[in-house]
């Protein structure tokens, strides 16, 4: 379903409401907001096929514009709220994008793209606009609230946030459907693995243009229910807002809930979380003594699933499956696992290597860059892909991640892998984040170096660091524990959970820092 649908059955219930200030987004609102912006795109000569961008923070605007792309067939890119103006101007002119919604907020950057994407014919902003831009709400006041003539289904094309250089477009063939079509294309997933129906209410913590939050909220609103939008992640104004809003459903990454975890347990027990029934996390591992504490607080509501943004691979767990086999990320439920060596030959139940998905065909390409899709390959399965995790399978098909391959460390021909080590050392109570990776080292080839950003109040020191190395080595082989510590105020970690460790290694290997996008 979608917004049309919705408005007619329950036209003032809120399809959004924005956590901190109150303010809600009715389905009726919804749906003519994103009708006049379909209208104009239209009259402007955007067809089936034609791609728009938006680069706005989490605003109750974001969904008028999503909805405007779906419901017209087109490609939505979402641009990354935190980019500096090179980088928001390669994704809009990569992406041939021909329209942009912004917002004031972001008007630093926002004023100087203009000029870097020329092919972009109309410049829309949210909130009051700057120079170069149209205001956006007078903009489609001029365009019928009505459907188009014809409503085929549009999609993203959102953007990797790699490792190291650009970022990679990632294109999916558009659906076959019309929006109206009951096809389960749009929560479909949220559906059938986590029960969400026109009675959720979802907690959306994260930056709404990263894909597993734009896509829950996006499946929510095509179910009927509401979306509570945190304007950003705070682990206290999330608890609140489970409490106030009665909220049902939820999806987080491992580092929101150490956060939380690290609040005072009297302050924690303040708020009332009964209505939560289901809370999904992903994005990246979570270390095993997060994750259990996180289901003595909350109980076994707890799921997890691995995928990335390409589709091209999908596993699951439940809690009590999790609880069974502790640290697995579930069974796969898209694709066959095959797990692979550097030459591409399958290995043993129990032995890691690249994990590679399995289906009929590639479900995508990156955009203009068959060099790039052809990386991601198996050299001799061009339908069998992997996005650069290395992890086992056990005997029962549970997949287990053990790192990503570009941040293995190979010591004296040892493989470690930094994951192990920084689960290790992450609910240490001085610590407030960490990194861990391979450095130069003559004899060894690599060592073992952690970057340590320590908790508030706590400041660095070489008795500190002595605590933190008697501490790790209670939990890991010798062989496997940091040779030294170092110490960072903040360390890059962008609000979707990600850690962009590249920007600390390089300064180790003395490479030229590159920004990551």
């Amino acid at each position: 379903m979608y917004p049309g649908h919705w408005s007619k059955v329950f036209p003032n219930k809120p399809a959004v409401v924005h956590a901190s200030t109150g303010e809600s987004v009715t389905y009726q609102q919804l749906d003519d907001r994103s009708n006049q912006l379909a209208q104009l795109m239209w009259y402007q000569g955007l067809r089936k096929g034609d791609h728009i961008s938006i680069f706005m923070e989490n605003n109750l605007a974001f969904f008028e514009v999503v909805w405007a792309a779906l419901r017209s067939g087109l490609y939505l890119s979402t641009v990354n709220q935190y980019l500096t103006e090179d980088e928001a101007a390669y994704i809009v002119d990569n992406s041939d994008s021909q329209v942009l919604v912004s917002s004031n907020q972001l008007s630093a950057v926002a004023a100087k793209l203009p000029a870097r994407c020329p092919a972009v014919k109309r410049w829309f902003m949210v909130d009051g606009a700057v120079e170069g831009y149209e205001d956006y709400s007078e903009s489609i006041s001029v365009h019928p609230a009505k459907n188009l003539d014809e409503e085929p289904a549009g999609t993203f094309m959102l953007y990797s946030s790699g490792t190291t250089g650009r970022p990679k477009g990632i294109l999916k063939p558009l659906p076959s459907s019309l929006i109206s079509d009951d096809s389960g294309v749009l929560g479909g997933l949220q559906k059938s693995l986590w029960g969400f129906d026109q009675n959720t209410v979802y907690l959306s913590p994260a930056p709404l243009y990263h894909s597993a939050p734009v896509g829950f909220c996006t499946g929510v609103q095509a179910l009927g229910g509401t979306v509570i939008m945190l304007p950003k992640f705070n682990e206290l104004q999330a608890l609140q807002a489970i409490q106030d809003h009665q909220v049902t459903h939820s999806q987080w990454v491992p580092t929101m809930f150490s956060r939380m975890l690290k609040i005072d347990e009297a302050e924690r027990k303040v708020f009332d979380l009964s209505s939560l029934k289901v809370a999904v996390h992903a994005a990246a591992p979570c270390p095993r003594e997060v994750k259990q504490k996180m289901l003595d607080w909350w109980g076994p509501i707890i799921y997890e699933y691995y995928a990335g943004t390409e589709g091209n691979g999908f596993t699951h767990v439940t809690p009590e499956a999790w609880l069974a086999k502790p640290g697995t990320v579930g069974q796969s439920i898209l694709g066959t696992i095959h797990i692979c060596d550097e030459e591409g030959n399958e290995l043993p139940n129990g032995e890691p290597g690249l994990v590679y998905f399995e289906l009929p065909q590639l479900p995508f390409s990156y955009l203009n860059d068959e060099g790039k899709t052809k990386d991601v390959q198996h050299p001799e399965h061009a339908n069998w892909s992997a996005l650069g995790d290395v992890g086992y399978v056990d005997n029962d098909g549970f997949l287990y991640l053990t790192d990503r391959a570009t941040f293995m460390i190979i010591s004296g021909g040892v493989n470690i892998y930094p994951q192990e080590i920084e689960d290790a050392l992450t609910m240490h109570p001085k610590i407030a984040d960490i990194a861990v990776f391979g450095v130069p080292n003559e004899e060894m080839g690599e060592e073992v170096k952690a970057v340590v950003q320590p908790a508030e109040g706590i400041e660095p020191s070489d008795a500190l660091a002595a605590e933190l190395m008697a501490y790790v080595r209670e939990y890991v082989a010798h062989y496997k524990c940091p040779r030294s510590i170092d110490f960072e105020a903040e360390l890059p970690r962008l609000p979707t959970g990600k850690l962009y460790k590249r920007l600390l290694k390089d300064r180790y290997w003395g490479k030229k820092n590159t920004r990551i996008v």
